[in-house]
């Protein structure tokens, strides 16, 4: 298939939110105690919820940059491009690198609405998930029909809110909803307890995709400080194995028959071995650990119910049978350092040499559109859907490197790997007052 007639949508990106995102959405009554925008006295942004400033607005937000200036941060807007939090550049950005739709991750609530339950007032916090979630499918998505998968967070604090969001935004046109990798790392019951049974049920019956997202539970694993931080980078994919294991051994697979999980930003590479060594555990010890898969072997259920995404692996799709082509889906990761943005069509269609087009069909956009119940077409004619026509309407988006200033860790002026330390007094150095 050449370049330009393929059509892309990817599953996993995120949104720098904008100041303004309760304004429209939030009731009046609630609106003094909502996460507020302030510019701080060293022309920093944060957010500041609860009398406390937030780390980090656009954490790793760095497409554009030239590599050697990625970091955690930016820390302002103005450090970032403005597609990161605008939506008119945001889909400009889209187009250029030939992408129709995205499916994006929220940044500062966190990935499952962390912020969010943290609040004591649990009629605030349910008033806040509700306006974040109206904002994302109205305005975000809503501006450019066609464009974008909806994305919702839970109130994560109750299962049974959790199950009328789930149904609420389901009839706002919202099949996604996003979860935690490890809720009892976030100090709510594991992902095995029937604590969370409403939630799958209404899940199943709406049939909305649960989407967990790697670094979703208690956060990022780090073996070390004084680890090179290529060794999170590295890893930090791969942790998402467990919690593949976690549903694949959990009985909410087996009992809800339409209930579905996405593993967000994780690689696939990693799947035929967890796969194979399922089927080997199940053959060997079912005898004596009384798990049942009726006729089915561990294997079949995950290519049923466990939808995979990918940036850029090759040995993943040279397996892709392995893995199941059904249930695999692309991703760009914009606007992190692992986004392949501007140029996704080229570096992605470097794996798809061998592939068939009716298998590269469903990989980059048709399972994607099954699964997260995603029509563009009904807005956009598909000929216009293409990365070659998506791209002959950006002509003028500027792709010129972005230069900015500070960020960068020490090490890399002194010349030494950069280490997990030097990344979290980074990080660290977003708590501070909000002077």
């Amino acid at each position: 298939m050449k370049i330009e007639d393929m059509i892309l949508v990817s599953v996993d990106d995120h949104v720098v939110e904008p100041p303004h995102i309760f304004e429209k959405h939030l009731p009046q009554k609630y609106q003094d105690r909502a996460p507020k925008q302030l510019r701080k006295k060293d022309g920093t942004d944060c957010w500041l919820f609860q009398g406390r400033p937030l780390p980090n607005i656009g954490l790793n937000a760095v497409v554009g940059r030239p590599p050697e200036q990625y970091g955690m941060e930016p820390t302002s807007y103005d450090q970032m491009r403005p597609g990161c939090f605008d939506i008119h550049e945001r889909v400009r950005d889209m187009s250029v690198n030939g992408v129709l739709g995205q499916m994006c991750f929220p940044s500062f609530p966190q990935f499952a609405g962390q912020l969010f339950a943290s609040c004591e007032d649990k009629e605030l916090a349910l008033a806040l998930v509700q306006a974040y979630n109206d904002w994302h499918i109205d305005e975000w998505c809503g501006t450019y029909p066609g464009r974008f998968i909806p994305l919702s967070l839970p109130p994560i604090w109750d299962p049974r809110l959790m199950a009328d969001e789930v149904k609420r935004v389901a009839k706002k046109g919202c099949h996604a909803v996003s979860f935690s990798q490890d809720p009892q790392a976030m100090g709510h019951p594991s992902l095995h307890s029937p604590h969370w049974d409403p939630f799958w049920q209404a899940c199943d019956e709406e049939g909305s995709i649960c989407v967990i997202h790697i670094g979703s539970g208690g956060g990022m694993h780090f073996t070390s400080p004084e680890a090179p931080v290529d060794v999170m980078i590295h890893t930090t994919p791969l942790s998402i194995a467990n919690c593949a294991a976690d549903l694949l051994w959990s009985q909410q697979l087996r009992k809800y028959k339409n209930l579905k999980f996405a593993l967000a930003e994780g690689g696939i590479g990693w799947i035929p071995y967890l796969l194979e060594r399922a089927d080997y555990v199940y053959k060997h010890h079912k005898y004596w650990t009384n798990q049942d898969f009726g006729d089915q072997l561990p294997s079949d259920l995950f290519r049923e119910k466990i939808i995979t995404c990918f940036i850029d692996d090759q040995f993943g799709l040279k397996n892709r049978h392995d893995i199941g082509v059904d249930m695999i889906t692309w991703e760009c990761d914009y606007p992190h350092s692992d986004t392949t943005w501007p140029e996704a069509p080229e570096i992605l269609s470097r794996s798809l040499t061998d592939v068939p087009d009716d298998e590269i069909n469903k990989i980059t956009h048709e399972n994607a559109m099954r699964l997260f119940q995603y029509d563009p077409y009904q807005h956009i004619p598909k000929q216009q859907c293409t990365v070659g026509a998506l791209r002959a309407t950006a002509t003028d988006v500027d792709l010129s490197p972005l230069e900015t200033t500070g960020g960068t860790p020490p090490s890399v002026e002194t010349g030494r790997p950069v280490t997990t330390g030097d990344v979290m007094k980074q990080l660290a150095s977003a708590f501070v007052s909000a002077d």
